[in-house]
């Protein structure tokens, strides 16, 4: 059965009780976020807290790697590494989750690990949630210090991107201090030395993928090195409003503005510059413009360069930025005073072209000012394209008073200008006074003069406002002349002003009328669209479900052919088992055969040797006796002469006696020994005739 949990199930893993998370978005939902490969799902402790929260990761079929046991026990020694926690992982393996993973084949080498609470840098980017100079120095160093000390270990995440960066920072889980400012996810494809290189590698994320670098998949500890500068030059910059207004979408630079010159690019540098100083700024510029990722900055430049940064010098130059806009807006208002003036009056932007003989404006764009020029007009038919007339009505508007005077560019502006202002504001009635165009406003010169500071911070302003001044000194010449003839024209419009009052309170009920109704269809319209992003999410997650189902499906028939090859796998493996538990045994009979055999042939020899040991021991005996009976014949043969000669014949009949039992005892060698047989043979005659002379043998 394909795991498809709903929130309160319990699920047991490794004899801890865990019930499945709601979703806080989708009540009734399990708490799950997919992922390129696999789903997530929030376990609670049963007898625990939120805070000890665990995250289990099913992986899809593609990826259900057995080698994920092997990976997660070399990753574990990293989990002690701030921003790492999710490296303290167990994975569900058959031997020790089978009754589990029985019930629920999906669990197969799926990974048990802490859950990590908080927002995503995505979501960060998305929501463009604004932070505070402080905040942002606190999570690029955060995210440097943990990339330094991977790279310190030889080690690379190899998918760093706004999704994979998780913000502990910004959780309302309580007992979250002991955690880093940021903590990374997703680190199934991580690079070490001991790591096994993934069948799949991944090329990086869109908005954080160096496009010079990466041809065939990330994987090497250099990996991290530009997706790393991009996200910290993100945080640090996202207390910029202007930054997080210019954001892309899901990241800040559109893919296909990697490592190219584009506007975004130089509005981060020259943030970063202004607020972060140099030293930052040029170790965004060195890993933009490097050609090969080894070429970047190591996370250890970065949080060297970081460690000395401050965040009270990012906000005094975000007050400086302000007051120069406040000052610039100032002066800006002073110059359109007689564009308010001019606009009660009624004149048409017509009626001052005529009566100047031109329409006021540059005459000539400054070098510095020709880039903005272009952009703005790009900019505008962009716009154009897109069909969003009221912002490229703004844009052109803004372009007005940059622009050579008589010059093509100008007058195609000016139609430009009139066809989209004719395509939002239709005229109705032709007797009214015609308002001075909005590009001609105190509200407009304002907002342009802003836009340009912004847009072209080197483009020089003197020359504009020696411009704008002039255009006063018009102004107030001409506001003079139609003085006159406003009051020529009020006596006529007093006539008129009784029925436009009776016109105006009739159109004031229907406004109030039509306001009310207006109220109650936004009323109307915002219930409606809760309603429908309700019924989306719950059809995103029917759609998810069924195709989880779907994919479950097929999984489970893949899984009943592969049980089936198993089996039969299982069955040889058997055969083939008994088959070695046969010859196990009978190798260990013939073993024991042929010890006892050479147990028996070794007791033989030692016999064999006791026997011959003591034959010679029994020989040396007999060799040695027989060499102290050989003297000791001689000493009775001596004796028998000595006492012979001494005329004791009875002595010498008793050492003869003597001689000759000794004799008898061996006589057979005493035989073949010197003399000792001719000593025998005169021992026999003088015992037998004791007149018998003994010879001096």
């Amino acid at each position: 059965m394909s795991f498809q949990p709903n929130p309160g199930d319990e699920v047991v893993i490794n004899d801890i009780a865990y019930t499945i998370g709601q979703h806080p978005a989708a009540p009734g939902l399990a708490y799950a976020q997919a992922g390129r490969q696999g789903i997530v799902y929030q376990l609670i402790p049963r007898n625990g807290s939120i805070s000890g929260a665990k995250a289990l990761k099913v992986f899809f079929p593609k990826f259900r790697i057995p080698a994920m046991v092997y990976q997660s026990e070399h990753m574990e020694p990293y989990s002690e590494l701030p921003g790492l926690q999710v490296c303290k992982r167990d994975v569900l393996t058959p031997e020790r989750n089978g009754a589990l993973i029985g019930e629920h084949p999906d669990l197969l080498y799926a990974v048990l690990m802490p859950w990590v609470h908080g927002l995503t840098w995505f979501d960060v980017i998305s929501d463009q949630k604004k932070l505070t100079a402080e905040e942002s120095l606190k999570l690029a160093r955060a995210l440097a210090g943990t990339g330094s000390a991977m790279e310190q270990r030889g080690l690379a995440h190899c998918d760093l991107s706004a999704p994979n960066v998780m913000i502990p920072f910004f959780s309302e889980v309580e007992n979250l201090g002991g955690l880093s400012a940021v903590e990374l996810v997703d680190v199934e494809q991580m690079y070490g030395s001991k790591m096994d290189r993934p069948d799949a590698l991944l090329a990086g994320s869109p908005g954080y993928a160096a496009h010079r670098a990466v041809h065939s998949g990330l994987w090497s500890s250099y990996a991290d090195r530009f997706a790393g500068a991009v996200i910290i030059a993100e945080m640090l910059s996202w207390s910029d409003p202007v930054i997080v207004e210019k954001a892309w979408g899901e990241s800040y630079f559109d893919q296909h503005e990697m490592q190219t010159v584009s506007e975004r690019y130089f509005a981060m540098r020259d943030s970063l510059q202004k607020r972060w100083g140099s030293k930052i700024s040029d170790l965004f510029i060195r890993a933009w413009e490097s050609h090969d990722l080894s070429s970047c900055p190591t996370f250890g430049e970065w949080f060297v360069a970081l460690a000395s940064a401050d965040a009270g010098q990012a906000d005094a130059a975000a007050v400086k930025e302000t007051e120069d806009q406040e000052a610039a807006a100032a002066v800006v208002a002073d110059t359109s005073r007689t564009e308010a003036n001019v606009t009660d009056i009624g004149t048409t932007d017509t009626d001052v072209k005529e009566a100047n003989g031109q329409i006021p404006s540059v005459t000539e764009v400054p070098p510095g000012q020709e880039a903005v020029v272009n952009r703005l007009f790009l900019q505008a038919r962009a716009l154009e394209d897109e069909d969003k007339p009221a912002a490229a009505l703004e844009v052109y508007r803004s372009l007005y008073h940059f622009i050579p005077n008589n010059s093509a560019m100008q007058m195609e502006v000016e139609a430009a200008i009139k066809g989209l202002d004719a395509k939002l504001n239709p005229k109705e009635d032709t007797s009214q006074p015609v308002r001075i165009p909005f590009y001609r406003s105190k509200k407009f010169m304002i907002s342009s003069a802003v836009l340009v500071v912004l847009l072209a911070g080197t483009v020089p302003t003197v020359k504009i406002l020696a411009d704008q001044a002039e255009v006063k000194q018009q102004e107030e010449q001409e506001a003079a002349r139609l003085a006159e003839i406003k009051a020529a024209e009020e006596a006529e419009a007093a006539k008129a002003a009784a029925l436009k009052q009776q016109e105006e309170d009739k159109k004031k009920q229907k406004a109030e009328a039509a306001k009310l109704e207006a109220e109650e269809k936004q009323k109307l319209a915002e219930a409606q669209k809760k309603e429908e992003e309700r019924k989306a999410l719950q059809a995103k997650y029917d759609k998810q479900a069924k195709y989880e189902a779907y994919l479950a499906k097929q999984e489970e028939q893949k899984q009943e052919a592969a049980k089936k090859a198993l089996q039969e796998k299982y069955d040889k493996q058997a055969k083939y088992e008994a088959y070695l538990v046969w010859k196990k045994e009978h190798d260990a009979q013939v073993a024991k055969q042929e010890a006892e055999r050479k147990a028996a042939a070794e007791a033989q020899r030692k016999q064999e040797a006791q026997r011959a040991a003591e034959e010679a021991a029994r020989k040396a005996a007999l060799k040695k006796k027989r060499a102290q009976n050989v003297v000791t014949l001689i000493a009775h043969y001596n004796k028998a002469y000595n006492a012979q000669k001494g005329k004791k014949i009875e002595n010498a009949e008793s050492y003869a006696r003597d001689f000759k039992n000794l004799y008898n005892s061996d006589a057979a060698y005493f035989k073949g020994v010197g003399k000792v047989a001719a000593r025998m043979s005169a021992i026999n005659k003088f015992l037998s005739n004791t007149s018998y002379n003994l010879p001096n043998l």
